[in-house]
């Protein structure tokens, strides 16, 4: 798994696989990309900076470090 934040658009990136992705589906600030057979190749959290403050404890450090550093 490879996780991503991207601090200018404030969205966090988890990818699962690297299949490539064949469609997506959100749910409110959350997409979930799926592959042709309809398993999630990847998570995009948008305006990730507020859940990631309440969960940073649980994040990769150089995710945390990203996240909580004004």
């Amino acid at each position: 798994m490879n996780v991503k934040y991207s601090k200018d658009v404030d969205i966090l990136m988890l990818e699962l696989s690297s299949e490539p992705i064949t469609y997506a589906e959100r749910n409110g600030s959350v997409i979930v990309h799926f592959n042709k057979n309809r398993q999630p190749v990847a998570l995009e959290i948008m305006d990730a900076k507020e859940l990631l403050r309440r969960t940073y404890h649980s994040l990769p450090h150089e995710v945390e470090k990203e996240v909580t550093t004004p």
